[in-house]
């Protein structure tokens, strides 16, 4: 494999550039595992470690002391059982059909949310003379994935052929402090588990951490706020910031007041403006509802916020920098940064933080910085 690219000569190649920090990454670890102090502290790393990187972000939690993790789907299981071969895996995603054997090889734990699922882990553990480990996810008003209460009884019976290591259940709209559903979900959880063999609990994820409940139980599992987004949304966030973005300046033009910008001329000058174009576009993940409706997204450029103009296309956007300081071809906006956090972009282009980060694209340069970087780095082509 070719020697990946050194952050100067990211630089110099104009590339947009993804930094990660992986100290900040494992300080969140830190925080949210001592807010959470009687319970383990496990971490989401579901979907490519939210788009940052599935090899750095798993080493670095693993060096900051974190032993279990959650994955989606058995095939990033599978990725993560072999940078991680100590650890406690979960599926949430549950057990395909004809899957078992598959995560008994690779040692994963699925989350079984059906009687059906519950059904064959069983029989593949009789029919193999093991009882393997696995989740019971009990639903207690997501109404997406989990046991309907009224099958635990039998679910029960099931589980005398494996062993089950864990009762969960996902909150419905934990972010929501004052949410009177956040109670019912956990007194409808404890009284599923009464109906169940005794076994480590657990139910918060990252916003579910911060309740005045604290219902911590035997085991908390944040994702979002492991990667800087705010767990407590309207309020200060208790999160250190994980991810900038920056990108290049290619161009910049003058237009005259009536001249319009980017395709359908959706957007028109009120006056004379300055206007650059910026090498990013929504096949990097900068979302094109960014540049729809009447606030969209800004940039942060020449010590002033910029708003884009005219449709953000599939490699370009165009970017309005007539207030901002003189800038050039070759000079950096910031996207993401210490001025524009992933929620503040993610409220700017009307979706949320978690696609924000989960759809960042694979053609940035990406630097790996803080903490574990340099092991971390040694692995980014391989994971």
């Amino acid at each position: 494999m070719p020697d990946l690219p050194s952050p100067d000569e990211n630089r110099a190649l104009g590339q947009a550039i993804l930094t990660i920090d992986l100290g900040a990454l494992a300080e969140n670890w830190r925080r949210l595992a001592g807010r959470a102090k009687g319970a383990e502290c496990a971490a989401v790393v579901k979907a490519d470690g939210y788009g940052l990187g599935i090899g750095p972000v798993a080493r670095a939690l693993l060096a900051a002391g974190c032993k279990t993790f959650f994955v989606a789907h058995v095939s990033e299981g599978v990725i993560l059982r072999k940078l991680a071969p100590e650890a406690q895996i979960f599926v949430l995603n549950g057990l395909p059909p004809r899957s078992a054997k598959i995560f008994a090889r690779a040692g994963l734990a699925p989350v079984l949310g059906s009687s059906p699922e519950i059904a064959e882990w069983a029989d593949f553990c009789r029919r193999d003379g093991a009882p393997h480990p696995a989740a019971i996810h009990i639903d207690t008003g997501l109404n997406r994935l989990g046991l309907d209460p009224r099958d635990l009884a039998r679910a029960r019976e099931a589980m005398a052929s494996f062993t089950p290591v864990l009762a969960m259940s996902h909150f419905v709209s934990a972010e929501d402090q004052s949410a009177p559903r956040n109670h019912l979900q956990i007194q409808r959880f404890f009284e599923a588990c009464g109906q169940l063999p005794p076994m480590p609990a657990s139910l918060c994820n990252s916003s579910g951490i911060f309740l005045e409940e604290r219902p911590f139980l035997d085991l908390v599992r944040p994702g979002y706020a492991l990667y800087g987004g705010n767990p407590t949304p309207g309020s200060e966030n208790p999160m250190r910031r994980v991810v900038g973005l920056t990108a290049t300046v290619l161009q910049v033009r003058d237009i005259p007041a009536g001249e319009t910008a980017g395709y359908n001329g959706r957007w028109t000058a009120p006056s004379r403006r300055k206007l650059a174009t910026i090498n990013l576009g929504y096949a990097d993940g900068f979302p094109r509802s960014g540049s729809i409706g009447e606030i969209g997204a800004d940039v942060y450029a020449g010590g002033n916020y910029c708003p884009v103009v005219g449709r953000i296309s599939m490699d370009l956007s165009i970017i309005d920098i007539s207030e901002a300081g003189p800038l050039a071809r070759g000079d950096r906006v910031e996207i993401l940064g210490p001025h524009i956090g992933v929620d503040d972009l993610a409220a700017e282009a009307g979706t949320i933080g978690y696609e924000i980060l989960t759809g960042l694209g694979k053609r940035y340069a990406r630097e790996y910085r803080g903490e574990a970087a340099a092991a971390a780095a040694a692995i980014v082509g391989k994971a």
